[in-house]
């Protein structure tokens, strides 16, 4: 990807697999955000495998910062997951930066809608373009207890 005018400077996002810092995205999501904590190294592994995967990386050090990924079929449906900025770094805009580079490649593809499901970071995600989803009775889930 090229540089971004929403990021500040000194950071840049990119979308090669071969940069994310994968033992660093598990340390992120396994200990520290809610939706994810505890999960394993291989299925976070397999996770970021099978996804378009997007990182915040400082210019100088290279060192990844943020990071998303997104579950695409590139063609009609995306659903945006994983979102985590280091809280070292957060407040500087990159969370709002990094979805906004999501938002614009899963536009790029043609797809119909992009997902996500959030608790606390809807302020994020609004000013977007995100909003609740108007027809919940028209949507289901199925979902499989782990053991």
């Amino acid at each position: 990807m090229t540089a971004d005018p929403r990021l500040p400077e000194g950071y840049e996002i990119s979308t090669d697999p071969a940069r994310t810092d994968a033992a660093t995205v598990h340390r992120w999501l396994s200990t520290d955000a809610y939706w994810a904590l505890g999960r394993a190294r291989e299925t976070q592994d397999k996770a970021i495998g099978g996804s378009l995967n997007f990182g915040v990386y400082d210019t100088v050090t290279g060192a990844q910062v943020a990071y998303a990924r997104v579950v695409t079929d590139r063609a009609t449906f995306a659903w945006l997951c994983d979102v985590y900025v280091d809280p070292a770094v957060r407040g500087k805009g990159l969370g709002t930066a990094l979805v906004t580079a999501v938002r614009d490649e899963v536009r790029g593809y043609g797809v119909r809608r992009v997902l996500l499901a959030t608790h606390d970071a809807h302020e994020v995600y609004a000013p977007i373009g995100f909003r609740p989803l108007e027809r919940l009775d028209q949507w289901m889930a199925l979902i499989f207890e782990q053991a």
